[in-house]
């Protein structure tokens, strides 16, 4: 799974060649090996602060915050895991779809434009309308840890193009940055190895680069990497472009759109982040074991206050929110959210009631959940809700 090794590499995933036995017995072991390094790194970091805090009794706001991320990393390292194990499973089912490839981009900008901003990163969007046909759900998610890789190693910008390429006729996505200057000198370093497999750098051997690739090999597109003098240039090619005949995809096998059905189909919430925002500890607990099996990323919090310092530096995809809570703090933040990712998922769980009602694609209204049908309707309502925007 890992790249050709140069200063300027490139690798086509879809033309990889193929593995044999011992070769993907290798590979499963540097995963394991993979894993266990990232998850260790962030909880040893932990667990130095919380020993700190048993000797010393106390943890500053900073304190606090470094402890949260570290615990965060790990748990997201364990997604990335599960992730990865789905792809390998063989088992992964794509319904294919005609997606604009632009206002998908556009629109996980968007939606982690907070979380750029408090790290300090510019985005530099550059998007042509074309269309392509995938799996709606995969290219959301590929997208999405583009950028977590691109955020791991960028110096302050982060560039984006969507393109469609001269010849082939390919929709294209290019992810540029120049990398911080830690980042550069090892990379020169190791391209400037003498060993007779240098590395391209270190971020090749991450899992979230490891993701990248497997769900690139997924979706059947081209993948090309390359480092030069400092910047770091990654690009997908869709093979399958929409245009008035789309080779090699039958009218059966495309769904139009995002729809609720074809989402189910495939697991596309695995990697979602939902906040569920309830006062009481066993709403909080029904919500959670609720949606446990879907894979999502799952944060708690009681009141809309912490609700809006949970999203000052980044957005999750959906709030989950008990409706004791209602009032005008909540309307603001809504709003607020709403604001700047039109169709944001929110879904009140109702005290009484064991209905659900779905929301509208127009504005101003929410998802409703009895709290009586939470186990039943709950995973249906997320994944409709979800599907509208992922």
């Amino acid at each position: 799974m890992k790249s050709p090794q140069t200063p300027a590499a490139t690798a086509k995933v879809a033309e990889s060649a193929p593995r044999t036995p011992a070769s993907l017995e290798e590979n499963w072991r540097d995963l394991v090996s993979d894993i266990g390094s990232e998850i260790a790194s962030p909880l040893t970091s932990a667990l130095e602060r919380i020993h700190a805090l048993t000797t010393s009794g106390r943890i500053d706001k900073a304190g606090l915050r470094a402890l949260g991320d570290e615990i965060a990393a790990a748990r997201q390292v364990g997604l990335n895991a599960q992730q990865l194990i789905r792809f390998g499973s063989g088992r992964l089912r794509q319904s294919h779809e005609r997606v604009p490839l632009a206002a998908t981009v556009s629109t996980m900008l968007t939606h982690r434009s907070r979380e750029t901003q408090a790290r300090g990163i510019v985005l530099q969007p550059t998007l042509k309308p074309v269309d392509v046909i995938v799996d709606a759900s995969l290219l959301f998610s590929l997208l999405n840890v583009t950028l977590d890789w691109a955020l791991a190693q960028a110096e302050s910008q982060i560039a984006f193009n969507v393109d469609t390429k001269v010849w082939p006729a390919h929709g294209r996505v290019t992810c540029r940055f120049t990398q911080r200057a830690q980042d550069a000198s090892q990379g020169s370093s190791n391209s400037n190895s003498k060993s007779s497999t240098p590395e391209i750098d270190s971020s090749t051997r991450s899992l979230n680069w490891r993701l990248i690739e497997q769900t690139a090999i997924t979706m059947g597109l081209l993948l090309t990497h390359s480092q030069e003098q400092g910047v770091t240039t990654l690009s997908y090619e869709f093979p399958r472009t929409a245009g008035e005949d789309i080779e090699g995809v039958s009218t059966v096998e495309m769904d139009d759109g995002f729809g609720a059905a074809s989402a189910m189909n495939s697991k596309p919430l695995a990697g979602s982040h939902v906040l569920v925002v309830a006062s009481r500890r066993d709403v909080r607990v029904q919500i959670r074991d609720a949606i446990k099996h879907m894979g999502l990323i799952v944060d708690l919090v009681a009141s809309v206050e912490e609700a809006v310092d949970f999203c000052r530096d980044g957005l999750p995809h959906a709030i989950v929110v008990e409706s004791v809570l209602a009032g005008a703090r909540l309307d603001q933040l809504r709003a607020e959210i709403c604001g700047e990712v039109p169709g944001f998922a929110f879904i009140e769980i109702v005290e009484e009631g064991n209905t659900f009602e779905m929301s509208t694609f127009g504005e101003g209204n929410m998802a409703r959940v009895g709290r009586a049908a939470i186990d039943s309707a709950l995973t249906s309502v997320l994944t409709f809700e979800l599907s509208k925007t992922l």
